[in-house]
Formats: structure tokens, C-alpha cells, sequence
């Protein structure tokens, strides 16, 4: 199966900047790009931060433009996200209990993609219904790969680190009884990473926004490297992520 990663798209009201880019303008280049080369894809996952501070014209700039992609897709929230007007623009996006987290079967395992905006903080969160949701859903899977906007784990820079999921331990205690999440495909951080977090492989991936830069001290500086999305193959023995730069 050939699944799409694309996350933190971080846009603002159409015809507004944000630090010099065009938000908008990169998901028209990130759309176009998927629809030339992708179009075959089984799923594509939007993995939060929708926009940049919740604005409804934002969300419906973001309906216009998901009507032209190819592929079917799955939206998921960040903590620059706003859940009511998210529902608003998209009233039908799958959820659970009040939250915006999903599953998608397909012939080669399951596409679990978790809600950790706890609106009011940067960090991600999870509450016991979320956790009993993935405790659930997990079940009965055979194989799954997980998607959440926030990573549990750090990847070595402080800045970046300090804001992943908080209180991770009863997220990897759900996924060590079950032992059957594949990988862990995560947002937020702006940066392209990979390595394994109590024995399961996982990978980050850079926005079609701004991007952060490698810096393993001091304060969180912007990067304007090139926009990018992932590309991950997976079949029931491998899983192979490619980081694509679209413009």
C-alpha cells in the first residue's frame, strides 16, 4: 500500500503570509505535486496543524483545495488547530467521542490516526476516553500503523522536544500489550527524523510550511528549507518512508 504523509500545512486566511511564505500557495504546489505523481495513492494523511491559528476562512480555503486531490485522504488536528471551527468546514470528518481520530483498514493493515490537541497548550495530551479508544481499536488489528500529530518520543533537539506528548507512558504501555503497531509516523516538529522508540520504528516529517532547523541547543530558529511530504510503502513484511521536497 502506498500511503501520503503530509503535515503541518499551518495556513492562514487566503492572501495572507506567514514568515514570508505563502501557506496557501504550498499546498496548491504540495496538491498539484500528488495529484501528478501520487494519484494512485491508498490514502492520504494530513497530519495536523491544519492551520495556524484555527481560522474558519483557513478551513474552508483547505476544503476548496482537498477537493481537487486525487486521492482520498484522512484530516487529523495539532495544537494550532481549533476543533469547532474545524467541524464547521468539515462537519462529515470521521471522529470519535468529540475528537478528531479515526481508522482506515486496508489489505495491508490498519491506519490509526490519534487526536492529541489538548486545546490551550503547545504540548499534546491524551485523556483516558482517547486512550480507551486506542486501547479498542488496537483489539483487532493485525498490523497497524499509527499516526499522531504529537511524537511521544524526542528526537535530540530541546526546543522541539519540550512540546512533544506529554505523559507518554500510558501510550506505551497500550502499545506494548498489543504488539502490533508497526511504526509511528508523527508531525509537529517540521523536521524530517527517524529512529525507534521502545522497539518500534518511527519517522517525523517536515511541513509544507516553515521548516525548523537542526539545532541541538538554544531556542527553536525557522528554517526555509524546501516543503516536503512523505511517501511510505508498506507491505506485510516491509515499510520503506521516502521524504519527497515538492518545491
Amino acid at each position: 500500500m502506498k500511503i501520503i504523509q503530509v503535515s503541518d500545512l499551518h495556513l492562514v486566511t487566503p492572501g495572507e503570509m506567514l514568515s514570508g511564505i505563502d501557506p496557501l500557495a504550498r499546498l496548491d504546489e504540495c496538491i498539484a505535486d500528488l495529484n501528478r505523481n501520487h494519484a494512485d495513492a491508498d490514502l492520504v494523511v494530513f497530519s495536523g496543524d491544519l492551520t495556524h491559528n484555527g481560522e474558519p476562512s483557513a478551513y474552508a480555503a483547505l476544503m476548496e483545495r482537498l477537493a481537487e486531490l486525487a486521492a482520498p485522504y484522512r484530516l487529523m488536528l495539532g495544537n494550532h488547530d481549533d476543533r469547532a471551527a474545524f467541524r464547521i468546514a468539515f462537519p462529515d470528518a470521521p471522529g470519535d467521542g468529540g475528537f478528531v481520530q479515526s481508522f482506515v483498514d486496508l489489505p495491508e493493515g490498519r491506519i490509526l490516526l490519534l487526536d492529541t490537541l489538548e486545546a490551550g497548550h503547545v504540548e499534546g495530551r491524551l485523556c483516558d476516553a482517547r486512550l480507551a479508544w486506542l486501547d479498542a481499536t488496537l483489539a483487532d488489528a493485525k498490523g497497524a500503523l499509527l499516526f499522531l500529530h504529537h511524537p511521544p518520543f524526542q528526537i535530540g533537539m530541546p526546543s522541539l522536544d519540550k512540546y512533544r506528548l506529554t505523559d507518554s507512558d500510558p501510550l506505551r504501555n497500550i502499545l506494548a500489550r498489543h504488539d502490533n503497531v508497526r511504526h509511528i509516523f508523527a508531525g509537529h516538529v517540521h523536521r524530517f527524523a527517524a529512529g525507534s522508540w521502545n522497539g518500534i520504528p518511527f519517522t517525523t516529517m517536515r511541513a509544507t510550511s516553515l521548516q525548523s532547523a537542526l539545532t541541538f541547543s538554544g531556542p527553536h530558529e525557522v528554517s526555509f528549507d524546501p516543503p516536503a511530504y512523505g511517501v511510505i510503502l508498506a507491505d506485510s513484511e516491509n515499510i520503506i518512508v521516502h521524504m519527497h521536497e515538492f518545491a
